[in-house]
């Protein structure tokens, strides 16, 4: 199985940050002021208002300390102008950052939805639904604190140093030259580490989508852990997966702090040292306003330098458990819609498999050259020995998988051609082990048609027997079913999904195993809604139970992914072929494994 939990690539993080930055782009209105009020803000309060406590020192120096009082009031009143202002600008910078970052995260937890929908069932067989949930959350969560870095740590910080550039080449060049020489040695010493521990940062990333996958693989399981009594074990192999993660932080974390924090200290050091010699060496000319403003501006760069790993970090962190979901999307789906879909021509219509070809992956071919008729408005049920293909063509049927080769037609029409969600619109299916969402009775059957009448359920609820437990359930039909309909019992659960398919009202009917959690009597209530349902329409039905599909009106016999016999139930008993053996090996109604020996098998006569 492909592992949901590889590192990564580099392109994943480059197609995260393209999805955030055509988030910002399309709030480009809100964006504007987010990102340029609070660095506006900053240059009032961090860099104009050092010069007027500069320009006010200098005065006090030029006069002897016999400053005037107006000065002092008038520079404490510029002060204070600079204050409101610069609060003012922020404030306007918090109000489009609130609804950048909002909007952002609504829209981004669409797209992520949409992005996983559009993937085909091999995607969910291959990734943990646990760890897809995580992932596409992060995908938009992250978003948020990503805008706040590049608000409050990038665009306040690196923007005001073009002003202080600005002022300080008033004094000397030199002091413009220097600044930014540090800052670009900075850069070049510190991006190999920066590259060094991305790596580290993508291991542990990889740890914890390892926890957070095994958590969720054990809770959907937990009726099984229980069963075999592997709680101690299960919690051992979480603590071994947390114990991988704690090492991983610990190995990100130290490098950052010993390595990239140690180095950019010292250059933070080194620039306000040198930035305070350049300004005593300027006094004598410029003034000693020279030695206030410089040393205040190289402390702000400094700072920034100093801040540089944090300011990382959180960048990094965001893109990191983005590109955790875009890694995602760099996996190609194997079912695709052909760019000009056909549009459906006939609803009832004969299903035909030709020369059907097909392998699971990593295994050996299980059709070759298949071929099969199901002729329009007839039933036919599939059977033979687990393991023959009745369930795979099922799935083939519903373009869950596509055929290696030949093709699948409904009605003439090769169903690869047609929009997928046009050609399951054609079909109602019951799965031998039916799911429900964790929502109401009512919506879980109403689910089969959207919109449908109180009416409508009620009548599919009562064709498929569901009536007859609701008053049962503490809300009725407003009843809370549980996760994967765990407060309902197998037969329950059954009812629900035949009810699903009776509202469905669809010209082809895949039943796969359909009463197989049904008690007899129930069965026979339940068979006797399923041929009034299949009047008028094309019906496959997957059974391993014959009595089910004995009145068909035709019988396909599957042995290892060929059809072996074609025929009426009574047909097949007077060729004494398979399916005859199969049906005097019956017990109970049920096939017995094709692996049992002789003296293992039980019989009814």
């Amino acid at each position: 199985m492909t592992t949901p939990h590889a590192q990564p690539q580099r392109s994943a993080v480059i197609l995260a940050l393209r999805f955030y930055r055509d988030e910002i782009l399309r709030n480009r209105w809100a964006a504007l002021p987010a990102l340029l009020m609070p660095a506006l803000g900053t240059i009032g309060l961090s860099y104009i208002a050092p010069l007027v406590i500069a320009g006010l020192a200098g005065r006090f120096v030029a006069t002897n300390g016999q400053l005037p009082a107006d000065a002092a009031f008038w520079a404490a009143a510029t002060l204070a102008g600079i204050i409101l202002v610069s609060e003012a600008l922020w404030r306007v910078g918090f109000h489009g950052l609130n609804r950048l970052a909002a909007r952002g995260v609504e829209h981004l937890y669409a797209v992520g939805m949409d992005e996983l929908l559009a993937k085909d069932a091999t995607f969910f067989h291959n990734n943990f639904a646990g760890s897809l949930t995580k992932r596409v959350l992060s995908f938009a969560s992250r978003f948020e604190p990503f805008v706040d870095a590049l608000v409050f740590h990038v665009m306040t910080q690196f923007v005001p140093l073009i002003f202080a550039s600005v002022v300080l080449w008033q004094y000397d060049p030199m002091l413009v030259v220097v600044l930014v020489g540090l800052i670009a040695v900075t850069g070049l010493v510190v991006t190999p580490l920066v590259r060094r521990r991305q790596r580290l940062v993508d291991q542990r990333e990889a740890a914890s989508a390892r926890v957070s996958g095994h958590v969720a693989d054990t809770l959907s399981n937990m009726d099984t852990v229980r069963a075999f009594a592997a709680e101690e074990r299960e919690a051992d192999e979480h603590k071994v997966r947390i114990a991988d993660y704690r090492r991983k932080m610990i190995r990100s974390w130290d490098y950052a702090n010993l390595r990239i924090d140690t180095l950019v200290s010292g250059i933070s050091a080194v620039m306000n040292a040198t930035g305070l010699l350049i300004a005593v060496g300027l006094a004598s000319r410029v003034g000693v306003e020279a030695i206030l403003v410089t040393f205040m501006y190289f402390w702000n760069a400094s700072g920034i330098l100093f801040r540089f790993n944090q300011i990382y970090r959180q960048l990094e962190s965001c893109v990191t458990e983005a590109a955790q979901f875009t890694q995602l999307l760099e996996i190609p789906p194997t079912v695709l819609d052909k760019p000009a879909p056909e549009p459906v021509r006939r609803a009832v219509a004969d299903v035909r498999f030709e020369a059907v070809d097909f392998t699971h992956a990593g295994g050996l071919p299980l059709f070759t050259g298949l071929d099969l008729v199901v002729p329009s408005g007839t039933r036919a049920g599939l059977v033979g020995r687990s393991g023959g293909g009745k369930t795979t063509l099922s799935r083939l049927l519903l373009r869950m998988m596509d055929v290696d080769g030949g093709r699948i037609t409904i009605g003439g029409q090769d169903i690869a051609a047609l929009r997928q969600s046009d050609l399951r619109s054609l079909i109602a299916y019951v799965p031998q082990d039916p799911t429900m969402f964790h929502r109401t009775l009512r919506d879980n059957i109403a689910f089969g048609r959207p919109g449908a009448s109180d009416e409508d359920i009620l009548r599919a609820a009562e064709a498929a027997h569901v009536t007859e437990f609701v008053d049962g359930l503490p809300e009725g039909f407003e009843t809370l079913v549980g996760e994967r309909g765990v407060k309902l019992s197998g037969g329950q659960r059954q009812r629900v999904a035949l009810a699903r398919a009776i509202l469905r009202d669809a010209p082809i009917l895949l039943l796969d195993e359909a009463t197989s959690a049904l008690d007899s009597a129930s069965e026979v209530l339940i068979q006797d809604a399923l041929w009034r349902l299949m009047e008028g329409r094309t019906a496959l039905v997957v059974a391993h139970r014959l009595s089910t599909v004995a009145q068909m009106d035709q019988l396909v016999v599957l042995e290892r992914g060929q059809v072996a016999e074609r025929g009426s139930h009574s047909e097949l008993l007077a060729r004494g072929g398979v399916y005859a053996g199969l049906w005097e090996h019956q017990s109970g109604g049920f096939l017995e494994p094709e692996t049992a020996s002789d003296d293992e098998r039980v019989t009814t006569g």
